[in-house]
């Protein structure tokens, strides 16, 4: 008997040290994959003004019928979230009153980078009343559907005069890598495994969201709005597009 619990901890200690033997193997011989947005040199600052990157995803500066801003980079994001992350964060103002904003963050080499979005509306005091799998249709480079997942959220702020005012807010949301659209986190992270498994690489997604706060009652008009402005937008930066459809 105690031979046999002998036999059976000298294979479990040996599966232990493949797997780590494994793991290591892979570690050393991974790359990452290229980015399925642009990237290149651009200046982002703190809400201090501090200059905390030089590389940003290129969001579209200019656009036809609004002005635009960036935004800085919270310094509990840049504290929490690995050193290499990549950030794209712009606000957008219309002629026509409509505000969005777009946020991208670009994971490096640690995959942590993104975590699951509905965590920092929460956090920011949102309460999240309805969640859809949407399909929105872009035209541009040419015809396809963009998988997204819609949260309608609320919050209670102060107006102008410092009482209380309830917002809504519309938030759409996807990951992208260099060859793959999902608003899945899960397929997200299976499509990392079986890659980096079957190749020895680390798909580099990006978490893309855009965000529009309306009152109540004009949340189908906010929506309407966003969905152009994603159709305007989108393929200023995103490099990767779905599947042709007429």
């Amino acid at each position: 008997m105690k031979s046999a619990k002998w036999i059976v901890f000298g294979l479990a200690l040996a599966m232990m040290a493949g797997t780590v033997m494994v793991l290591f193997q892979l570690k050393t011989r991974q790359h990452l994959t290229r980015p399925g947005v642009k990237v290149g040199s651009a200046r982002l600052y703190d809400e201090d003004t501090n200059l905390v990157a030089e590389t940003a995803v290129l969001l579209p500066a200019n656009l036809p019928g609004c002005a635009s801003f960036p935004r800085p980079i919270a310094k509990n994001e840049l504290a929490t979230l690995p050193k290499d992350t990549t950030f794209g964060r712009r606000a957008y103002a219309f002629t026509n009153g409509f505000a969005a904003l777009i946020q991208t963050v670009l994971m490096g080499s640690d995959r942590t980078s993104i975590h699951q979005p509905q965590f920092c509306l929460t956090g920011q005091g949102w309460t999240i009343e309805k969640q859809e799998n949407i399909s929105l249709r872009i035209d541009r480079p040419y015809p396809y559907l963009l998988p997204a997942l819609k949260l309608t959220a609320s919050n209670m702020i102060k107006d102008e005069n410092g009482h209380p005012l309830l917002v809504r807010g519309i938030y759409v949301y996807w990951f992208v890598s260099a060859d793959k659209l999902t608003a899945g986190q899960g397929t997200r992270m299976w499509s990392m495994l079986n890659t980096l498994l079957h190749q020895g690489l680390v798909e580099r997604w990006a978490y893309i969201s855009y965000f529009a706060v309306c009152l109540p009652g004009r949340e189908q008009t906010t929506d309407d709005h966003l969905e152009d402005f994603i159709r305007l937008s989108l393929p200023e930066f995103q490099l990767t597009t779905g599947a042709k459809i007429q």
